[in-house]
């Protein structure tokens, strides 16, 4: 990709960090920071190659969230319609891509920038970032937020953050469930490695298919969570990799 486009892709050794490259406006998603996102989280989903996916942003901020200022210039009901769908889709494919999703936080996620630091799988945070549901404190509650972080957080904690619009830091963001790590600024791209390669040590076929059954049986009744999930491991035990596991595994022991 040109390297001063809206969205920045870098990869190595199966990683592939995707950066928002809006700095000036805080990495704010307009439509075409959206039509970016969507169109490189696609190329990874049918990347073979890429085992770990990390995102982060340029400049001081993660996300503030979308663009108000190109909302306010387009005024118009089908528009925001067509906005917030556009941004449904790309917050599903996080969950819906077969690859872990990481968000690398060195700064405030806000309002939609919170929202996308909820749609990934994992979040590593430097103890400076914060985090917000703000569009309450312009007359906007945050609805579409709301589906990521109340699927993230408590009910009462996330109700918290979307009518009061109050900004909580990383530790804090850390015990509600919003992020997996904190850590110092300086430590974030160390931490956010240990998480990578401990991922892309580990089977790519068990990850993927761990990955899917997580997020579709939560939205399933008990008897059809299990039934799936009993599925999906025996489907997972016949691969190669669950067998050669395991023979080594009782090797090792006999050994």
């Amino acid at each position: 990709m040109n390297t001063e486009a809206l969205l920045l892709r870098h990869d190595h050794e199966g990683v592939v960090t995707l950066t928002l490259n809006r700095p000036a406006q805080f990495n704010a998603l307009s439509t075409e920071l959206l039509s970016a996102l969507q169109s490189e989280l696609d190329k990874v989903g049918a990347d073979d190659t890429a085992r770990a996916v990390v995102i982060a942003g340029a400049g001081r901020a993660f996300c503030a969230g979308h663009d108000l200022k190109q909302m306010r210039a387009n005024h118009d009901k089908a528009y925001m319609q067509a906005l917030f769908k556009q941004c449904g889709r790309v917050m599903t494919t996080l969950t819906e891509l077969p690859q872990p999703v990481i968000a690398r936080v060195h700064g405030i996620a806000t309002a939609a920038g919170c929202q996308l630091v909820a749609s990934c799988d994992l979040a590593v945070a430097a103890d400076v970032a914060k985090f917000a549901v703000s569009g309450i404190n312009v007359g906007l509650f945050c609805s579409t937020p709301a589906v990521a972080l109340s699927r993230n957080l408590g009910r009462k904690q996330a109700l918290e953050m979307l009518l009061t619009g109050e900004f909580i830091d990383a530790l804090e963001a850390q015990r509600r469930g919003l992020v997996n790590r904190v850590c110092p600024s300086d430590a974030l791209d160390a931490e956010v490695k240990r998480l990578t390669d401990s991922i892309c040590a580990k089977s790519q076929t068990a990850i993927r298919m761990g990955k899917q059954l997580f997020y579709r049986q939560l939205e399933m009744g008990l008897a059809g969570a299990y039934q799936l999930a009993g599925e999906t491991m025996a489907c997972n035990m016949m691969t190669a990799d669950a067998v050669a596991g395991i023979d080594g595994f009782m090797n090792k022991k006999k050994g």
